[in-house]
């Protein structure tokens, strides 16, 4: 189903830092610096940010009382970290199969992307991915007149990658090169519940589904911003506190972007903060989302 289009979220929306609960900060954070190449940006109270450059892609926060989520609970699939280009990519999956080659698990080419996955040593999920060009992507007409993006689940080998596009300069300006948070992809209780949620109040659109089993949303036509999928969490209800996920960030360009959304969670009845640039709020598993003005 569509949403009008004064109800849709902008065109020029980003994915911002993803909070993660932390059990062993150490660990952790090596991992995530040695294993995707990432760098302290800004270090606090609240833990450390990891980042390209100047731009902090995970924060870390130390949780140590809390206990793992069980495989079965709502909360994170994975975080999709978005590379500039193949050879970027093949840097990052190269560090991250070195690091611990236990931790891969498994790739793809969705025919939009190529993709390789790992999990980190909390057992959050990791997407590694490279967009291809938007003039490949394909979109159909859906059921009800909206547009869907044809996604697939292709064999990609990680040798034959590596091979193509690995090389010694990519490697060498690894920490240089730019990367950004793509989507996040969720597990949830149920996809008529997400898409009520994600698209007829938040304002994302619904660009693929899969059989009832997945949905994936975006704003200004992208493949996909957020997904939600039950293969783990069919009819997991609110989410305790645990490690994993602790926030995910929305960026919007402007202040009467987050006015906008506040009018339309309030109408939703949704429970919500709003101090003026941002707004924070919890989806029906109790996700915590922020939105803010980039």
């Amino acid at each position: 189903m569509t949403t009008s289009s004064q109800d849709l979220l902008s065109a020029d929306l980003s994915m911002g830092t993803v909070m993660l609960k932390v059990g062993d900060m150490k660990n952790m954070t090596t991992y995530y610096q040695q294993a995707l190449g990432l760098e302290p940006v800004a270090e606090g109270l609240g833990g450390v940010y990891l980042g390209r450059g100047s731009t902090p892609l995970v924060h870390l926060a130390p949780a140590a009382g809390l206990q793992l989520p069980s495989r079965g609970e709502a909360g994170l699939f994975h975080t999709a970290f978005l590379f500039e280009d193949r050879p970027a990519l093949a840097a990052t999956v190269a560090t991250a199969a070195q690091c611990d080659p236990r931790r891969f698990a498994g790739s793809a080419d969705h025919l939009v992307s190529e993709a390789f996955y790992f999990t980190d040593p909390e057992g959050n999920g990791i997407e590694l991915y490279f967009d291809k060009p938007r003039e490949s992507w394909e979109w159909t007409r859906s059921a009800d007149g909206g547009k869907e993006v044809r996604m697939d689940t292709l064999a990609l080998s990680p040798q034959a990658y590596l091979q193509q596009n690995l090389t010694e300069e990519s490697l060498a300006k690894q920490h240089q090169a730019g990367a950004a948070i793509g989507h996040v992809h969720l597990q949830v209780g149920d996809t008529e519940t997400a898409e009520e949620f994600y698209v007829r109040t938040l304002g994302f659109e619904r660009t693929a589904g899969w059989h009832g089993q997945a949905i994936f949303v975006s704003a200004g036509g992208y493949h996909h911003h957020m997904a939600m999928n039950v293969w783990n969490s069919r009819g997991a209800g609110p989410r305790k506190d645990t490690l994993g996920l602790g926030e995910v960030l929305i960026q919007v360009p402007a202040e009467d972007e987050v006015g906008a959304l506040t009018e339309r969670l309030t109408a939703a009845g949704v429970s919500h903060h709003h101090t003026g640039a941002e707004l924070r709020f919890e989806d029906p598993w109790r996700n915590q989302l922020r939105v803010a003005v980039a």
